[in-house]
Order: C-alpha cells, then sequence, then structure tokens
C-alpha cells in the first residue's frame, strides 16, 4: 500500500549526511509534505503530519546531532509518527457478549463491500466460527445473486428472503436475519448493505435505520483505496452520519497509492482493521 510513499521517504532520507540544521529539518518537513500530497494524503493531513515531524525533530536536535547516523534517527520519528498516525497497535474484532456477533457493512457503490463481506466470512469460517452472510443491499442490480454466489463459493450460507434489484425493505432483511442466525446458532452475522455513486441522504438514512434495527457490534466503513482526495469528505459524511468503528481499505492492487489510509484515520480517529486486495474470495 505505501511502497511509492516508502519509496520517495527513501529518497528523501539520503539527502540528510551528516550534521542536521535547523534549515535542513525545514526543506526536509517540506519534502515529506510534497510526498503526502503527491500520494493522494488530505491537504490538511499532509501539513499536520509534516510540521509534527518538525516540530519532534526540532526539539530532539541536539540527540540527534550527538548520534553516529542523524539520518536514521529522523527515520524512526517519522516511522513512529506515521505508525501513531494509523491506529499504533493493531485492532482487533469486537465480540459480542451472547448471541452472534454483529458486523454491518457501509461505504459507497463500487468500494467492494459484497467481495468484502465473503472475505471476511471465509477469513472468520477458517478461524472455526459459523458466519451468516445477510444481503441487505436491495438496490444495485443483481447484489443479492451477486453474495450468494460468494457464499456458494466459500460454503458460507447467505439469508436473502428478497429477490433484490429494488425490491423488498433492507431492514426487515436485517432484523430477520440476526433472528435467524440466532434460531441456527450462528455466531457472526455480516450484514451486505445498499451504497450509492455518491453520497445522498436517502443513502445514509436508509444505513442508520438497518444499523439501529440490528445494534452491530461492529460497523465498518469499506473504502475504496484508489479513492484518493476524496476520501476525506466520504469518511466524514459517514463518520457523521451512520458512524463506524473501524476501516476497511479495498482494492489495495490497484493504483493506490495510500493516501486516502492516511487521511482517513487522521480525520476520523478510527483505525484499519482490514486491508483486502482484488475481488477473489
Amino acid at each position: 500500500m505505501f511502497e511509492a510513499l516508502g519509496q520517495r521517504f527513501s529518497n528523501i532520507f539520503s539527502g540528510l549526511r551528516g550534521k542536521i540544521s535547523e534549515s535542513d529539518l525545514s526543506n526536509f518537513a517540506a519534502e515529506i509534505k510534497t510526498a503526502l500530497l503527491e500520494s493522494d494524503v488530505a491537504q490538511v493531513v499532509a501539513e499536520n503530519f509534516s510540521n509534527q515531524i518538525l516540530k519532534i525533530a526540532s526539539e530532539r536536535a541536539d540527540e540527534i546531532n550527538k548520534s553516529t547516523n542523524p539520518a536514521q534517527k529522523i527515520f524512526e520519528i517519522v516511522n513512529q509518527q506515521l505508525t501513531q498516525t494509523l491506529g499504533g497497535s493493531a485492532r482487533r474484532l469486537r465480540f459480542a457478549k451472547t448471541g452472534p456477533t454483529v458486523i454491518l457493512l457501509t461505504g459507497l457503490q463500487g468500494a467492494g463491500k459484497t467481495s468484502l463481506a465473503g472475505k471476511l466470512a471465509k477469513y472468520l469460517k477458517d478461524q472455526g466460527n459459523t458466519p451468516l452472510l445477510v444481503a441487505s443491499d436491495l438496490q444495485r442490480p443483481n447484489a443479492v445473486t451477486q453474495l450468494q454466489v460468494v457464499g456458494d463459493s466459500i460454503k458460507v450460507p447467505v439469508f436473502a428472503p428478497e429477490p433484490g434489484n429494488g425490491v423488498g425493505d433492507p431492514v426487515k432483511v436485517a432484523k430477520a436475519g440476526l433472528q435467524f442466525a440466532k434460531d441456527k446458532v450462528h455466531n457472526f452475522v455480516i450484514v451486505d448493505t445498499a451504497g450509492r455513486l455518491g453520497i445522498d441522504q436517502e443513502l445514509m438514512q436508509q444505513a442508520i435505520n438497518v444499523r439501529d434495527a440490528i445494534n452491530p457490534d461492529e460497523i465498518f466503513f469499506v473504502v475504496d483505496a484508489m479513492i484518493g482526495q476524496d476520501a476525506v469528505r466520504t469518511a466524514k459524511a459517514f463518520a457523521d452520519g451512520v458512524g463506524f468503528d473501524a476501516v476497511v481499505l479495498t482494492k489495495l492492487d490497484g493504483d493506490a497509492r495510500g493516501g486516502a489510509a492516511l487521511s482517513i484515520v487522521e480525520i476520523t480517529g478510527k483505525p484499519i482493521i482490514f486491508a483486502a486486495t482484488g475481488e477473489r474470495v
């Protein structure tokens, strides 16, 4: 995900030699900011990150210059800040205290929610769980059929009482799916919801209604890693609307430059819990 950005950082670090002056640090911070912007990190995030690097490095200037490798010390500062921005330690799934653990997937159309639902179900099944997929995306053409195909391919049952394609009530399907999971003793429920090609009130209200009906243990915001500069606007709209607990990045095998990850985590304060490549389960 961060290969291109990592290469840019490496090139910047290679220019740091010998004793580091305040001017060197200012130039370094400016180059870091440029590298972040070129990786599709939002302007405000790039500015905050580079300013923080400059502040910490300036405060530790004596320590940096007394070390045998000043450039390595600065690298450690950048790496620490990058790790902190991305959420620090790994985020783990929250489990329900009683009954099945319910995971609600939200995001724009085309983000890869349905494929992600299958990947997540397979991941949980491989760990000995009994997941159930619930087809609550009743808007997108063939969304229900796609989820059924995904479920069949990994031998995970799909609760799909409605044909979709604009037919059926997603809230009723989600509630009935949760009850079905309880009756059949599934310990995980993954609810796929409808997206749109852009943010609109109808999309958000539908997701809110589903959320309120099933009271999920986890809400994942599924986002295309190639979304670039739109990442912040989209993530903030979902955070302020339906809300979410963690981020899932998809399509990392494409032309993703990593900026979406940094921007979303920094702006929303929510960690990345999973990252996925391709559509194949």
